[in-house]
């Protein structure tokens, strides 16, 4: 009885934010298979006008000396479409382990500039050339830094495109950890107000770091063999992939190389799980490397070991590519920020790291929505209902689409765009 009233509200809470006479297309009920696959190309949304991207970069901190090994990191790479005439801008943050350049969020870009929107791409805290170019620590994942940083490097870039064009309004978004990080940073800026942002939009975020980053690490138990057996799996398909890989000139599971190695090799589903712990093992591995290097810590490589340009990190890789998230938070990003604050105990930088740590923030802040999918990922059970409890009419939540599947697709789309345009014409979302 208890199980059944459960299911009944968690599927009430589903419906809050969208109407549950519309018909939803998305094609893929499976929360994996639509993680992967994301959208095909005929339900995505279409848009004809050209966006005149300019790819830029800046030096955040001009006294930052930056490892000679990292030397082709000492500058933020970030980029801005601008409409010819004033217009509102619109700042999208990617998630974990995405730049500026991605695949999810260029197509952001092109539907807010489609709409009429000056657009700003940025790229996630987690990769290495934030880390090494904007992030005050080097050590990023955590809410209130991260924030603050993200809120640096936007104030930079203002004030470098106020001396191209005219800027009406500002508006904010960001996916997955990118949404996470846009809550907060609404936060920083309803105290400084340098942006006013008129509405923010949080897209599949988490709701906290911790559980999300377990659940990505545990993803990797379904290897074949397991865990231990993570070099026999990754090295195969290094080896199943190796033209792809050459094509793509990097190694890179990024959102974009997930969909070719899916229909490369059409995995089962019980290996796609695998596949997601996969792509996000080496986002933490780069971030985890990256911030070793920066900081000499000694995670990874020993401390006072000096990389040069033409070093081979080879082993400290191998190394690097077995420890996961929840690995970097027990052994490195706790012990460095609990330096910093002696009183800092593991169970409270948890909670910290939740959006349920600003929920009276984000409750009364009536410009802040959210779009979320009631069987995403990276949520653990019950964790959905966080959004409409908190947010009310506020968030959208639809029914499938897995983590960021959706995001694509032709009706989210239209809803994204029209949560930010509705704000400047006074129409009812």
């Amino acid at each position: 009885m208890i199980r059944s009233l459960g299911l009944l509200l968690a599927a009430c809470w589903a419906v809050t934010g969208w109407a549950a006479t519309e018909p939803y297309g998305y094609p893929f009920d499976d929360p994996f298979v639509a993680t992967v696959v994301g959208t095909p190309e005929t339900d995505r949304a279409k848009f004809t006008v050209h966006v005149p991207t300019k790819r830029d970069s800046l030096t955040v901190f001009r006294d930052r000396e930056v490892p000679d090994f990292l030397f082709y990191e000492a500058k933020l790479r970030y980029s801005y479409a601008l409409q010819d005439k004033p217009a509102p801008l619109v700042f999208l943050i990617a998630g974990t382990g995405g730049a500026y350049n991605g695949g999810h969020i260029t197509a952001q870009a092109k539907a807010f500039y489609s709409a009429g929107f000056h657009v700003v791409s940025l790229s996630s805290p987690t990769i290495p050339n934030f880390i090494v170019a904007a992030s005050r620590t080097s050590v990023t994942g955590h809410a209130v830094y991260d924030a603050e940083d993200l809120y640096h490097v936007m104030e930079l870039v203002q004030a470098k495109l106020l001396k191209k064009t005219k800027i009406t309004d500002y508006f904010l978004t960001g996916y997955s950890l990118g949404g996470f990080n846009a809550a907060f940073v609404s936060r920083v800026d309803s105290q400084r107000k340098v942006f006013n942002f008129k509405r923010v939009l949080l897209i599949n975020p988490p709701v906290s770091l911790y559980s999300s980053i377990s659940l990505l690490d545990r993803m990797l138990e379904n290897i074949p063999g397991g865990v231990d057996n993570f070099d026999t799996y990754y090295n195969g398909i290094v080896s199943a992939f190796g033209k792809l890989y050459v094509r793509a000139k990097r190694l890179d599971f990024s959102e974009d190389f997930l969909f070719q190695v899916y229909e490369a090799l059409q995995p089962r589903n019980e290996e796609l799980a695998a596949l997601i712990g996969l792509s996000f093992r080496f986002s933490s591995a780069h971030l985890a490397f990256a911030s070793d290097i920066m900081n000499d810590y000694g995670y990874v490589k020993p401390k006072n070991v000096r990389f040069t340009r033409n070093t081979d990190p080879g082993v400290y890789r191998e190394v690097v590519f077995r420890l996961g998230f929840t690995d970097y938070f027990h052994d490195y990003f706790y012990p460095y920020y609990k330096k910093l604050d002696p009183s800092l105990n593991r169970h409270r930088m948890v909670e910290e790291m939740s959006l349920r740590h600003i929920e009276d923030y984000l409750r009364n802040a009536d410009n802040i929505y959210v779009m979320h999918n009631h069987n995403d990922l990276i949520l653990e059970q019950g964790e959905i209902d966080f959004f409409p409890r908190v947010f009310g009419e506020r968030a959208r939540i639809y029914p499938t689409g897995g983590h960021l599947g959706n995001m694509e697709y032709r009706d989210n789309v239209e809803h994204m765009v029209k949560v930010f345009t509705s704000a400047l014409d006074g129409q009812p979302l």
